[in-house]
């Protein structure tokens, strides 16, 4: 797949040197490319502990992108998913620790105990003052006796940096993030693999299934289990966390892996906070890129039982931008809408023939979502069957609140719904035309008048006419050809919706910015919309 790098070989250094960049001077790194790539401070205070932390890269932010004040005071970064050197590790404990000493906080992973253990024993020969923790937070497969250090660690580097920044001791800064350590388990899930630069894809979670447990270098997960939605999925993890959340006020830290959207990462977090497994979880960090596993789409959860000391270094101050913060989980505070923007309601009344034709023209638009979908992908973004099927569905489910027997209140009612329910300019054109229709039917105009100055109304204010491959190619033609019945009307609907597939420049919507080649042989989607419509109408 293709990406926004240069040579493999040189993104991770490109990539610090990117971080360094953007740092404004803050961070540093020491000379020792493409071997030793160490990120630090560049304000360390030697009279203070020194936090270090690393591993392999691609985990972007972790680790170098949480070196600064608060947290980390250096980073050893490998090769992606690869552990920095021995060599790497002892340059970084030489250039930051002072007489304070360092700790090493390390990921539960072979090459990454056995490199930060050997450099701290070269360190302590050279008479440097140094410590390590092991941090062992998955708990996907309980009974490994060493489980993997993944986002949890997160934590250490808050609360110990914490205790490093206020001043603590080597020894007490070690105690601080051995106790933390002890409570934190985190697990993961994700519904595709990551994709190492320059190696092929491994494509082994299938369509509809998801993959819980899975570690940060795309190792397998302990089972792949049926995809659902969202709150399955976090209801999932919640379920394994369960026995690690104490009996204490809990911080949950919701993690992104990689390529998950900031949308799916808050639709999870709108999950965590309403779910009835998230017991005693009453704060939440992120959800944010955290401990990300490359492009992999997925999210991991994190759990601390909290003392009030912990609460107090979490939420202290730190300097590194990628760090969220810490908040409460609240319930939405929804405030009424303003006085004058409610539209005064009609009074309902019963039509039977009026609703089941609303009725049947919704079901149609539900029917046509995909097909819809398929051509807007051609000329816009893909999600003009989904607009008209949320109005459509949102329709049917008010129209015991329609006026369905008084045609001057029913139109603009149709215009008010859809302006609150149908999203993008589809819905303030519409509303504009039932709108502007009910207003003609109130001042006597026949049924064809009043849609035709609708139609006028909807090109006013819009600016786009007939030619210009928008829903009024269809609608114009269908409108002046109604006083002959409908099937006249879906006649010239049709042809009308069928012509636009021989514009090739759209000169209004979101098409006017789409090549030819996209537009030449689709017809439009609202022009589709509207000739189907007829068609229907039609019989």
């Amino acid at each position: 797949m293709n990406r926004f790098i240069n040579e493999k070989e040189n993104s991770v250094t490109e990539a610090i040197d990117g971080l360094l960049a953007g740092s404004g001077g803050a961070l540093r790194r020491l000379d020792g490319y493409p071997h030793i790539k160490v990120v630090y401070r560049a304000d360390r205070d030697p009279s203070k502990v020194a936090l270090i932390s690393g591993g392999g890269s691609g985990h972007e932010p972790a680790h170098a992108g949480f070196v600064g004040r608060g947290m980390l005071t250096a980073a050893i970064c490998g090769e992606v998913f690869a552990s920095p050197s021995v060599e790497a590790v002892l340059a970084g404990i030489l250039a930051v620790t002072g007489d304070a000493g360092c700790l090493l906080i390390v990921k539960n992973y072979t090459g990454d105990r056995l490199n930060y253990g050997l450099a701290a024993e070269r360190a302590r020969a050279l008479g440097r003052k140094v410590e390590m923790v092991v941090v062992d937070d998955d708990i996907a497969l309980p009974d490994l006796p060493q489980p993997r250090g993944v986002a949890g660690t997160l934590f250490v580097h808050k609360i110990a940096g914490h205790a490093a920044q206020i001043g603590k001791s080597l020894e007490a800064v070690t105690e601080i993030a051995q106790g933390v350590i002890a409570k934190i388990a985190s697990i993961g899930m994700s519904l595709d693999t990551c994709t190492v630069p320059g190696a092929d894809k491994e494509d082994r979670i299938a369509w509809g299934k998801a993959e819980l447990g899975l570690g940060i270098h795309g190792e397998a997960g302990v089972q792949q289990v049926d995809f659902v939605d969202a709150a399955t999925a976090m209801r999932m993890v919640l379920e394994r966390l369960a026995p690690h959340l104490g009996e204490g006020p809990t911080v949950a830290l919701l993690n992104n892996l990689g390529s998950t959207t900031c949308l799916e990462m808050s639709v999870l977090a709108n999950e965590l906070a309403r779910s009835d497994k998230k017991v005693g979880i009453e704060s939440l960090i992120g959800p944010a890129s955290l401990m990300t596993s490359l492009d992999m789409h997925g999210f991991s959860v994190s759990v601390l039982p909290a003392s009030d000391a912990d609460m107090q270094a979490l939420r202290s101050p730190v300097e590194p931008a990628a760090w969220p913060g810490i908040d409460a989980l609240v319930e939405p505070i929804v405030e009424r809408l303003p006085d004058g923007l409610s539209p005064v309601k009609p009074i309902p009344s019963a039509n039977p023939q009026a609703r089941a034709l609303l009725e049947d023209i919704c079901d149609l638009l539900l029917e046509s979502e995909a097909e819809l979908n398929r051509l807007d992908a051609k000329s816009g973004d893909g999600d003009a069957g989904s607009t008209l099927a949320g109005a459509a569905r949102s329709l049917k489910g008010s129209l015991d609140r329609m006026p369905l027997a008084d045609l001057t209140q029913l139109m603009p009612a149709l215009g008010n719904e859809l302006s609150q329910t149908m999203g993008g300019s589809s819905g303030v054109i519409l509303a504009i035309f039932f709108n502007a229709t009910g207003d003609a039917c109130s001042r006597g105009l026949s049924i064809e008048r009043a849609l035709a100055e609708g139609l006028e109304r909807v090109c006013e204010v819009g600016g786009a006419k007939l030619g210009d491959r928008t829903m009024i190619d269809a609608l114009q033609p269908a409108l002046e050809a109604l006083s002959g019945g409908f099937a006249l009307a879906a006649r010239a609907a049709r042809e009308g919706a069928d012509a636009t597939a021989r514009i090739g420049r759209a000169k209004a919507g979101r098409a006017a910015y789409v090549p030819e080649e996209n537009l030449l042989g689709n017809n439009d989607p609202g022009a589709e919309a509207v000739a189907r419509v007829f068609a229907r109408l039609a019989g």
